[in-house]
């Protein structure tokens, strides 16, 4: 009697976590199939200070931007980006 007790309250608690947890795992997967794609890219401050982001695009623009977390550097003040311009600017 009291394993059984046991087993229906820990099929209950089972229960209970997927529910809570499903919702939140599929709005977080629907973020990505809205946009067409995304790529990472470092973008350098004038003070030289860069910072990579995954920048998530759809068709030609951009929808957002979220930073990676430890992808900073600092430059010298008399560094300069070797990329051009349209590899530097922030687009899809």
């Amino acid at each position: 009697m009291k394993k059984s007790i046991i087993f229906i309250e820990i099929l209950i608690i089972g229960l209970i976590a997927i529910l809570l947890i499903g919702p939140v795992q599929s709005n977080y997967i629907k973020i990505t199939p809205e946009y067409t794609h995304s790529h990472t890219k470092a973008i350098c401050n004038e003070q030289n200070l860069c910072q990579d982001y995954e920048i998530f695009c759809e068709n030609k623009d951009v929808m957002y931007m979220i930073p990676i977390t430890g992808a900073v550097v600092q430059f010298s003040e008399d560094w300069e980006d070797p990329r051009d311009e349209e590899i530097r600017s922030n687009s899809c």
